[in-house]
């Protein structure tokens, strides 16, 4: 395979933020994302081909892997379109079955699904609905949506017709959400899977409303309160305050697993019920390790200090999952909190302290630095785990957390809003984003007159600054440069 560099048309958006450390491991990732698009049928770099995690044992092998490929398009959205970052999921629509099956990994060589005995079917977590309803609020291409839904209903009815139980619930391997080595045997109704169905009716009923198709937005809002209502009733504990899996007597099993964090991004536990989940993100007998957020509680008679899979090891993927869940809940604070933190630890394995070769892992310790390990059968450490330059998942880390969570920005164009959520003002932002054909910058800096925040812009937006507990404003920004003091606001 022969590696390169493509030239890219326009400059990465550049972020401001007071610790280098974290300025420098967001501009490394970008500039190392190009070598990981492979053009299966070149064996070359190329924005032509698609974003993969290329393994250095297996040259000439190229796997495309549904969850990672859903989950990399909340990064790639940043890019200014330097990558595509629909290009991964249209490669999944084009090998829908009659059936409507779309499978979770495809070897790009020979184009065939890639099974296993634990997912015979080969489902994946079916979040593409979710991606693309945020795909829409930093493109507003309502066309594509048009021309992606008929492809995602035919989806939805395969799994129905093939998962869905007469309970309501889905009947699916838990292997679905990558987690192969969690201690989940005996489950029938994983609470991950489940809750992503009902993660994705939401969202399948959100692009209904932008296609104003009123019967198909009732139809999946329907769907998704059946699910909510279900999960609730049969999967939360409230003596543990935790969602767990079900078997197929749809008794809770007893493992605590990252997978009971799901039902907080789709919004389904209570005000209360939120609470109780929340509080073990802090508590340091399950979740509230050093480094958040480990995929197993850490009071489990498997619980590894070494991570060992999905036995206590912190993925950047379910971090990004448990940190969104956060946000449903207005738990801004804490969301950043567990980012900057991770954040560190991200940056300790890439620029070790001892001096050695760092990189950008699949996955890490749970209770202190460094890079999780597997053993083997033989009792010796897996020399393959975890996977080093894992950079399709890593930039959920260091470019989207870092945007939307340490700095704290959420946009959307369709809406013509920019919202900055910060706990306190620092001197941090954003130069040169694109929104479709508007480049914007926000950057607030200390002045001799107070806080002041310094914009550009090319198109008019409505700006929300929301300094939490605090102050929160909304401004209508016009195009060209203009600059607000925050205490006269």
């Amino acid at each position: 395979m022969r590696l390169g560099v493509f030239v890219n048309k326009k400059d990465f958006p550049k972020i401001h933020f007071y610790d280098q450390d974290f300025v420098d491991i967001y501009d490394k990732t970008w500039n190392w994302t190009a070598n990981s698009w492979i053009d299966p049928k070149t064996d070359e770099v190329s924005k032509d081909g698609y974003f993969i995690h290329l393994n250095p044992n297996e040259p000439g092998k190229y796997i495309i892997d549904q969850f990672e490929s859903i989950f990399s398009t909340f990064f790639l959205v940043y890019s200014n379109k330097n990558y595509e970052a629909s290009q991964n999921l249209d490669y999944f629509y084009s090998k829908q079955e009659e059936n409507g099956a779309i499978r979770w990994k495809y070897d790009l060589k020979t184009g065939k699904a890639v099974l296993d005995e634990s997912n015979p079917e080969g489902i994946g977590i079916p979040l593409f609905a979710w991606a693309e309803f945020n795909l829409y609020h930093k493109s507003a291409n309502k066309r594509r949506v048009k021309e992606i839904m008929p492809v995602l209903q035919k989806y939805m009815t395969w799994i129905d017709e093939t998962f869905k139980q007469p309970n309501g619930l889905y009947a699916a391997p838990f292997q679905s959400s990558t987690m192969y080595n969690s201690p989940r045997d005996g489950t029938y109704y994983p609470v991950d899977f489940n809750t992503a169905m009902a993660i994705n009716s939401l969202n399948m009923s959100s692009l209904g409303d932008i296609l104003n198709d009123k019967e198909l937005s009732f139809q999946f809002k329907k769907n998704y309160f059946s699910l909510k209502t279900r999960i609730n009733n049969l999967m939360w504990d409230g003596e543990t305050g935790f969602y767990y899996d079900l078997d197929k007597d749809e008794k809770k099993l007893s493992a605590k697993t990252i997978a009971g964090f799901w039902p907080l991004l789709a919004e389904i536990p209570a005000v209360d019920k939120a609470d109780a989940l929340i509080a073990h993100l802090s508590n340091p007998d399950t979740f509230g390790t050093d480094h958040p957020f480990p995929t197993l509680s850490r009071d489990h008679p498997d619980f590894s200090e070494d991570g060992d899979g999905f036995k206590g090891g912190v993925f950047p993927k379910f971090n990004f999952m448990v940190i969104k869940g956060l946000e449903k809940y207005q738990r801004y604070s804490l969301a950043r909190e567990c980012a900057i933190r991770h954040l560190y630890f991200i940056l300790e394995a890439l620029s070790p302290a001892d001096g050695s070769k760092g990189d950008l892992y699949e996955s890490y310790l749970p209770c202190k630095e460094g890079v999780a390990k597997v053993k083997l059968p033989n009792g010796e450490l897996d020399p393959n785990y975890p996977k080093k330059h894992h950079i399709i998942t890593i930039g959920l880390s260091t470019i989207a957390l870092m945007i939307e969570n340490v700095i704290g920005l959420e946009i959307s164009l369709p809406r013509k809003t920019v919202d900055w959520i910060i706990p306190n003002l620092e001197i941090m932002g954003i130069e040169k984003l694109s929104l479709k054909r508007n480049l914007i910058t926000i950057l607030s800096n200390k002045s001799p007159r107070g806080w002041e925040v310094q914009m550009e812009s090319e198109k008019l937006y409505y700006f929300t600054i929301n300094i939490i507990d605090k102050k929160k404003k909304t401004l209508p920004i016009p195009s060209g440069k203009c600059s607000m003091l925050i205490d006269k606001l």
